[in-house]
Parts: C-alpha cells; structure tokens; sequence
C-alpha cells in the first residue's frame, strides 16, 4: 500500500517549465525590466566613481611600512602591480548591485573608457567620502533590490494572498543581506585559511579540497539562492525564510541544485552574448536589453518554481502522513 502511494506522488515541477513560465510572464509585464535596464543604462553612460586617487595618495606612505618593516621588494612590487592593473578600472558603483538581493546589471566585468556620448565623468573619492559612499550605495542597492524582487514577485506569483509591504521588503532586503553576508564570512574565512595551509603542504591534497568544496557547496548554495523568496512569495521573515529554504532544500536538492545551476548558465553565459557590441556603439542597447529581460525572467522563473515546489512538497508531505500514522498505530 505504501509502495502504490509513493508511485501515485504527483511529478515535481519541471525545471525548463518553470523558466518558460518565468519568460512567458515577463514577456507580458514587458516593464517589470524598468529597474535593471535603469541601472544597466547608468553604469554604461553614466559617471564612474573611482578610487585610485585615494590609493595614489597613500600608496608611498604603505611602501615606506613594508620597506621599514622587512617586506622583501618582489612582494612588494608584486602588490604594486596588481594595484595598477586593478583599482583603477574600478568603478564604486557597481556595489548598487547587492547580493543577494539586488537589481542586476551587465557591465560588471569590463570598465568602458568611452561611450557613445563620449568620455564619462570621473569622479574620485577622499579619506572623508569613502566610507560614506560605501555605505550609501550600500544602502541604495539594497532599497533598489528589494523594490526589484518585490514587484517581479508581485508578477510571478499573482495568485498569493497579497504582495509583501515595501517597508517590510526594504526591511527584510537589509536583514537577509547583512545575514547573508554574516554566514558567507563565517563559513568562507575559515575554509580560505584551510586551503591556503593544505595549498603549503601539497598541491593534489588543495585540488582535492576544492572538488570537495564544489560538491559539498550545492549544500549553501541552494539555500541561500531561495532564502528572498520566502520573504517575497510567502511573506515571511529573515530567519523563518532561510528556514522554509532549508527544509526545501533538504527534501528537493537534486531538482532545486540543477534549477539553480540552469539559472546561473543561463545568465552567465548570455553575458558573453550581451557584451559582444563594442561599449562605444549604440548596439549595446540591444545588450542591455537583452541582460535585462533575461534576468528578470530568470528571476520570475524562480519565484514560480519556488512557489510549485513548495506545493508540491506539502502535498507529498499530507500524502505520505497518512502512511505514517498507520505505521505508528
């Protein structure tokens, strides 16, 4: 009786479906786009706010520490020349896309020089700015975030009770993010400092560290991929969010680890597609375009997908009770 009661579970929801639905979705609420493509418009022709100033400014007094303190020279010419091939191309504002929720954006990789209005703006930051411009973009892409996943939300899953407050969406946005980025710190540090000393010892030993960590990450990932959607699709808190994550983590892993990766290829390897235009062109519109209404589809996807397997799950769940309580009798 048990064995015909498992082989008459309904199908869990399908993957390529979900994304389909995600599309489809998009497709007729063409403006849930608005915000990437804002953002992705911004960072193309808009400002950069860059730093090498201030590095350029206390750079000798940093090389004079190391000189006085036994720092051999290769190391520090080493560092040197990773500072001059890296801060410079940076540009602050790429920290209003906020992980992980956040509006997405396109031209992360690559730092234009010029576009098709010509030179941007540079702007530099001080000892006195910094900071605060840290934490003021910061705190715009986490408002921006949660305004995104709400109303893309609100679009995907339309047969909710009702769409989460915006107060409460920012609110939960900045509790998830700075969890988040607690747990992240937590668990990354120490596994760092691990293959560094395991990297010491024997290279094969560090090789086989890491394909460890790459099976064993699906463990983090997923959770922490689905932990928004609890407070955008179910209205629920931070903590009971990450919760209902893991428990659906725990009963759907093979699905929800092969939803996720699709997702991540997906949008990574359409980025290479996107950046094809030179930045200077006005083709890159087409790009942008593109990167906007993928990911937001993706995203929409997501919140289907979310919401299906969490139903499915609760009716294999009310199937299978039944079973155990004979079981127990």
């Amino acid at each position: 009786m048990e064995v015909s009661k498992i082989e008459n579970l309904p199908p869990p929801p399908g993957i390529i479906s979900s994304i389909k639905a995600g599309f489809d979705t998009i497709a007729s609420h063409i403006t849930a786009i608005l915000l990437p493509l804002l953002l992705n418009l911004f960072m193309w022709l808009g400002p950069r706010l860059k730093m090498n100033a201030l590095f350029d400014s206390i750079k000798n007094e940093v090389v004079g520490i190391w000189q006085r303190g036994g720092v051999p020279a290769e190391d520090i010419q080493r560092v040197l020349n990773f500072y001059e091939g890296t801060i410079p191309h940076i540009n602050l504002f790429w920290l209003l896309r906020t992980l992980p929720i956040g509006i997405s954006s396109l031209l992360l990789p690559r730092e234009a020089v010029s576009t098709p209005l010509g030179n941007p703006a540079m702007w530099q930051v001080n000892t006195l700015t910094f900071p605060g411009w840290i934490l003021l973009l910061t705190f715009l892409g986490w408002v921006g975030g949660g305004l995104y996943f709400r109303s893309v939300a609100w679009i995907a899953v339309p047969n909710e009770e009702s769409v989460v407050q915006t107060f409460r969406a920012i609110v939960q946005t900045i509790l998830v993010s700075i969890a988040c980025g607690i747990i992240l710190m937590a668990i990354g540090m120490p596994l760092i400092l691990v293959l560094v000393l395991i990297t010491q010892l024997n290279s094969f030993l560090a090789n086989l560290f890491v394909l460890f960590l790459s099976l064993g990450s699906m463990w983090i990932i997923v959770p922490l991929f689905f932990w928004p959607h609890g407070v955008f699709v179910k209205k629920q808190n931070f903590i009971t969010s990450i919760l209902s994550s893991i428990q659906l983590t725990r009963f759907t892993l093979p699905t929800s680890s092969m939803f996720v990766l699709t997702v991540f290829l997906l949008s990574f390897g359409l980025n290479f597609l996107w950046n094809i235009p030179p930045e200077d062109s006005w083709m890159t519109l087409f790009g942008i375009f593109g990167h906007s209404f993928v990911t937001t589809a993706l995203l929409a996807g997501s919140f289907i997908y979310y919401r299906d397997m969490n139903a499915w799950l609760q009716n294999v769940i009310e199937k299978l009770r039944p079973n155990q309580a004979v079981k127990q009798a």
